[in-house]
């Protein structure tokens, strides 16, 4: 197998852990693995995969425009090269000319279902990449059967046809903090030892957190000690968080944190009284997943792909700023019912493991060996 990790960010987002934890995951199995990434990454791929070859890709892959074009015309001549019978292509585009058995991640179909919520030269990208996918790959893998259902309702493709395939969490990064990892994450964002609501996220539509920041200070304004409002994560290009930052009372502490080096994010997550991640739709939803494995309890929405991954570990409410603020009065004034969410959260995610989406990978990747072998 042939992995093309070329298009993971270096700000290591959803899917940028999804390929670094599957790489890793599927080189322990013992998988015949072949990983082509760019050069700054090619130092972390040979410690995640050891005991695979690790090829670094033209220089020139760090622009969307110029790894394109090489996914195109250099990919397909180094597959044949390598003698690779599966090439996977882990976000959404593919090689049109590849001789070997292509396989695919979709990660969501909100480009299609909810397209207001990108840019409209992204949401146009993925939609033309996500339909020649469905019809070009040998197979495609998506990660949640909500996933799956939206894209066979708008596209040909049926259900049955797209392998649905978990994510796992990391339990090395994300786990239970010690006192000393939630002191650092607090020490990291300004806190000292206030009490805080946390989110995780880029700050984009999708993620609502307009309605997040207007619901906290709903929720926490008749408080004499409110806990903290603190947003981790890159800008976006969401212009309505400003407005709704500003709205905020000056009493009320709103922080926001930025890029969060991933040794803090454990002691972000599971020192917070809460995470809320009142998203408008995701294709998994792996935040949730990562909060839920540190022990936090979380608040998120029923939308798409997340009660698969919350189911009754987590709360739930609608996407509205009025809804956000009760459930979040509701959770702040009950600390019994945030420790029970907190123990089952815990539990649950150990139901998701990367070991076991490495090992469906490796069976997806030989049913695309398989069905492109029959049709050769």
């Amino acid at each position: 197998m042939l992995i093309d990790a070329t298009a993971v960010p270096a700000d290591r987002g959803g899917v940028g852990r999804y390929v670094d934890s599957l790489v890793a995951a599927l080189d322990q199995d013992g998988a015949r693995l072949t990983v082509v990434c760019q050069p700054r990454d090619l130092p972390l791929y040979r410690l995640l995969a050891p005991g695979s070859r690790v090829v670094p890709a033209s220089p020139a892959t760090s622009t969307r425009t110029a790894r394109l074009t090489w996914e195109q015309a250099t990919l397909p001549r180094l597959a044949r090269r390598l003698a690779a019978d599966v090439v996977h292509s882990p976000h959404y585009t593919m090689p049109l000319a590849s001789g070997a058995a292509s396989v695919v991640t979709l990660h969501d179909a909100t480009f299609f279902t909810d397209a207001v919520l990108h840019s409209s030269v992204k949401a146009r990208f993925f939609r033309a990449w996500t339909a020649t996918a469905l019809r070009r790959a040998t197979l495609c893998v998506v990660p949640s059967q909500a996933t799956a259902t939206e894209l066979s309702r708008v596209s040909p493709v049926h259900r049955a046809e797209l392998e649905i395939i978990y994510h796992g969490v990391d339990t090395d990064r994300f786990h239970p903090p010690s006192p000393e990892e939630i002191a650092a994450a607090r020490a990291a964002v300004g806190l000292g030892r206030a009490p805080y609501v946390a989110f995780l996220g880029a700050l984009e539509p999708r993620k609502n957190v307009p309605a997040l920041i207007r619901g906290y200070a709903k929720a926490v304004a008749g408080q004499r000690e409110a806990p903290a409002l603190v947003l981790a994560g890159q800008p976006g290009w969401d212009t309505q968080v400003e407005r709704a930052l500003d709205a905020v009372p000056h009493r009320l502490r709103v922080i926001r944190a930025g890029y969060l080096p991933f040794g803090t994010l454990a002691g972000f997550l599971g020192g917070a009284e809460l995470v809320a991640y009142p998203s408008l739709g995701e294709g998994f939803g792996l935040p949730v997943l990562e909060a839920m494995a540190c022990g936090a309890a979380v608040l998120t929405t029923r939308r798409l792909s997340l009660p698969e991954v919350g189911g009754d570990a987590v709360a739930y409410c609608g996407v509205g700023a009025g809804d956000v603020a009760a459930a979040l009065t509701e959770l702040l004034d009950d600390s019994a019912r945030r420790a029970f969410l907190a123990a089952a959260a815990q539990r649950r995610a150990k139901d998701f493991s990367w070991a076991t989406t490495a090992e469906q990978h490796r069976e997806a990747y030989a049913k695309a060996w398989y069905q492109h072998r029959r049709r050769r």
